[in-house]
C-alpha cells in the first residue's frame, strides 16, 4: 500500500496542484519517501475525509482499502506528529537524519506551487528549528542502530569523498536492499549488485539505476569497487583470500572496505589479514548497534521533551498570530469608521459650518461608532449573564491608558 500511494517527482507538482485547487484546502505539503506518504493540509472541517476521496481517486485505489491504512491528527497533534517526523521518532530507524532532508524537499516543492500559507509556513519554520534543537542537544542522529545502517555508515566515515565510491552488493534479499536505499541516500550514485539469480540481481539494481552481475563476475567487479558489502545464504564463503589479493594488485592497493552481513560468513576471515582491506563482520556492527540503540533512546527521550516545549511555542506563536490578525480586522473597522466621519466633517467644513462645532460633533460621531458595536454587545452578554466575557470586556476595555493628554 506504501507503494501504491507514493507519489512520484514527476506527480508531485501535479498532485499539489491540485490539492490547492480544492475548494476545502487551503494550503497543502506532501512528503512522499520510501516508507511514508503524508499529506499536511489546513482544510475547512472533516476536510481528511476529502482529502481521503482525492488520494484514492488521484492513485486509482479503492477508498475501502485505502482508509484502514491511513490515520490523521488534528492541530497540536499534528504538529507534535510532523516534529517527531523531522527527527527522526517516527522512522524505522530511530533518529535516522536522511528524513529531515526529504521534510524539507517537501516544502520547497509545495512553495513553489503557492501551497503553502500562514499556517503551514509558520509549523513548517518552527518544526526545522525544533529539529535544528534536537539534532544539537542530543545525539539522536550519531549512533547507527541497524545492520545496514551501521555498515554505510561506517563506510562514509572512511572514505572522504563518500559519494563517488562504487559499492559492490553482494546478496538480492531484503538487508542488501536497505543497504542500497541507505548507500542511496548517503550520496552513492555508483552500486553493482551480485546475486546468485542473475534475474533476481536485475531486479533489485533496477530500483537504484544500479549494475546486475552474477556471482561469477564478483572477481572483476571487486578491483572496481570501493565497498563491498555482502549477505547472502550461501552455505561456504563467496569472496576469498586469492580473489581479494589479485584485485589489490590491479588496483595498485587502493584499499577497500568490507562488511560481511551473513552468517555464515560470505568472506573469509583471512580477508582481513590483507594490509589494504578493511573488513567488518556483522559481529562487529552488533557490538556497536547495541550500545548505540541505548544510547539513542535516551536521546530520544530528550528528543521528546523538546519536541513538547517546541509544540507548546507553535501553539503560543499561533495563537498570538491569531489575535494579530483579530487586531488587524478591528484596525480596520476602526480606519472605516474614522474615514466616514473624516469625510462627513471636511464636508462640512466645504459648506462654511464653524470649524469649532464641526470638530465637536466628529468627535462625538466617531465616539459613538466606535462604541456602539461594543456597546450591543456587552447589553447582550450582560442579558445572558456571560460573565466572562464580561470580564474579558473588563480587561480589555476598561485597562489603564498609557496614553498622556
Amino acid at each position: 500500500m506504501r507503494e501504491r500511494v507514493a507519489f512520484t517527482p514527476t506527480q508531485l507538482e501535479s498532485a499539489l496542484t491540485q490539492l490547492r485547487h480544492m475548494p476545502q484546502v487551503h494550503e497543502a505539503a506532501v512528503l512522499s519517501t520510501c516508507n511514508r506518504t503524508e499529506l499536511y493540509c489546513v482544510t475547512e472541517p472533516s476536510g481528511e475525509r476529502t482529502i481521503l476521496d482525492w488520494l484514492s481517486h488521484f492513485h486509482g485505489l479503492a477508498l475501502n482499502d485505502l482508509t484502514p491504512c491511513a490515520y490523521h491528527y488534528l492541530d497540536h497533534e499534528a504538529a507534535r506528529h510532523l516534529m517527531r517526523v523531522a527527527v527522526g521518532l517516527d522512522s524505522m530507524v530511530l533518529g535516522e537524519p536522511q528524513i529531515l532532508g526529504q521534510l524539507k524537499d517537501a516544502y520547497q516543492s509545495a512553495r513553489q506551487v503557492s501551497g503553502l500559507g500562514g499556517e503551514l509556513e509558520l509549523l513548517f519554520q518552527h518544526t526545522f528549528a525544533v529539529a535544528k534543537q534536537v539534532r544539537t542537544r542530543t545525539g539522536i542522529g550519531q549512533n547507527p542502530v541497524s545492520v545496514a545502517y551501521a555498515a554505510v555508515s561506517l563506510a562514509s566515515r572512511i572514505f572522504d569523498d563518500f559519494g563517488r565510491s562504487r559499492a559492490l552488493l553482494i546478496g538480492a534479499g531484503e538487508t542488501i536492499e536497505l543497504v542500497a536505499r541507505h548507500l542511496r541516500e548517503a550520496g552513492v550514485r555508483n552500486m553493482i549488485v551480485a546475486n546468485r539469480t542473475r534475474e533476481r540481481a536485475e531486479l533489485l539494481a533496477g530500483e537504484f539505476n544500479a549494475e546486475a552481475i552474477s556471482l561469477n563476475e564478483i572477481p572483476e567487479a571487486l578491483v572496481r569497487s570501493d565497498i563491498v558489502i555482502s549477505s547472502t545464504a550461501a552455505p561456504l564463503p563467496i569472496l576469498g583470500k586469492g580473489m581479494a589479493e589479485r584485485a589489490l594488485k590491479k588496483r595498485r592497493h587502493r584499499p577497500i572496505f568490507m562488511v560481511d552481513i551473513a552468517v555464515p560468513r560470505d568472506i573469509e576471515p583471512e580477508v582481513g589479514d590483507l594490509d589494504d582491506i578493511f573488513l567488518y563482520t556483522v559481529d562487529d556492527l552488533n557490538e556497536v548497534i547495541q550500545e548505540n540503540r541505548r544510547h539513542r533512546q535516551a536521546a530520544a527521550d530528550q528528543a521528546e521533551a523538546l519536541i513538547e516545549h517546541g509544540v507548546h511555542v507553535w501553539l503560543h506563536e499561533r495563537r498570538i498570530r491569531s489575535g494579530g490578525e483579530l487586531i488587524r480586522r478591528y484596525r480596520d473597522r476602526a480606519a472605516e469608521l474614522r474615514e466616514l466621519s473624516e469625510r462627513q466633517a471636511m464636508a462640512r467644513l466645504a459648506r462654511g459650518e464653524d470649524p469649532e462645532e464641526v470638530v465637536r460633533l466628529l468627535a462625538h460621531q466617531l465616539t459613538n461608532r466606535l462604541l456602539h458595536q461594543p456597546t450591543v454587545a456587552l447589553r447582550e452578554a450582560s442579558g445572558s449573564e456571560r460573565r466572562d466575557l464580561l470580564s474579558a470586556a473588563e480587561s480589555l476595555l476598561l485597562a489603564p491608558s498609557s496614553t498622556k493628554p
